[in-house]
């Protein structure tokens, strides 16, 4: 049986591109052409209020279909540059649920599930990606997140001001008017992202940053490094990240690609990606 296929289809505009740009502090617009990953504010499920959960997120009607109420989500990825994104004509995306497998994991079942995701332009496939997500089940009450990877360890907040960024690095201030104004231009709910209240009912000691605002910061240093039409990038999360522990993101080339990754003011890494 053929997966459901969820299709949206819009005029690319510059508008989301000039807000994302702003976000981000992206010198060189107006684009003509979408950099790599700014597809993210184009073509989005605007989910009816009536569909979300009590957490924000869409709880029905999704892509992928939630497999339970309440649970967490980790995430990894992939994204194929075939072709340009242009301002001033229609896109359509095409989204459909690639796989999904249930393993048994230390804290619980987890769900993994991979999403496929193609863009088209003028007939021709001009991005594509694949998302990894990982569904585990929520903490109970008082209980710490379970980090994003086996065996990491979430350590104490960072002191202000720790952060010790090298040449070429990006020191990012994160705080919740960055939080809120991303989770805005993505038409993302959660409240985990904005709440402080309800991400500490969830036993997170503070607002958690975005991973795919971690991808998009990753991404566009590679882009002000020189990196200007990848072809390929892939990306994973290795830990949670909050709003006061600092964020610096650094990129380092390797031959003809180049690692990026993000780490907080203590210097751990939360994130990390190769864009060839």
């Amino acid at each position: 049986m053929s997966p459901e296929v969820r299709e949206v289809t819009e005029l690319i505009t510059s508008g989301p591109a000039e807000a994302l740009s702003g976000l981000l502090g992206v010198e060189g617009t107006p684009f003509v052409e979408m950099p790599l990953l700014f597809h993210w504010v184009y073509l989005l499920d605007r989910p009816p209020t009536v569909a979300l959960g009590p957490d924000g997120h869409q709880a029905v009607g999704g892509m992928p279909v939630p497999p339970g109420a309440g649970l967490r989500r980790m995430f990894a990825g992939r994204a194929w540059r075939h072709g340009a994104l242009r301002v001033g004509a229609e896109a359509t995306r095409r989204t459909w649920q690639a796989s999904s497998v249930v393993k048994e994991g230390r804290t619980g079942p987890l769900r993994f599930v991979t999403v496929r995701t193609e863009i088209s332009q003028g007939g021709q496939v001009v991005v594509s990606e694949e998302q990894d997500l990982v569904y585990r089940e929520p903490a109970v009450s008082g209980e710490a997140p379970a980090p994003a990877s086996a065996g990491a360890v979430r350590p104490a907040m960072a002191p202000a001001g720790a952060v010790v960024a090298g040449d070429g690095d990006w020191v990012v201030k994160v705080d919740p008017v960055l939080l809120f104004r991303y989770s805005a231009l993505t038409y993302n709910a959660h409240r985990i992202h904005y709440d402080r209240d309800y991400a500490r009912s969830e036993g997170y000691p503070g607002l958690l940053v975005h991973g795919p605002l971690q991808a998009l910061l990753m991404a566009e240093l590679a882009r002000r490094s020189g990196v200007t039409l990848p072809s390929e990038y892939s990306y994973r999360l290795v830990s949670p990240l909050y709003d006061d522990q600092g964020l610096v993101v650094s990129a380092v080339p390797d031959g003809d690609a180049m690692r990026v990754s993000c780490r907080d003011a203590a210097g751990r890494v939360t994130a990390t990606g190769v864009i060839a």
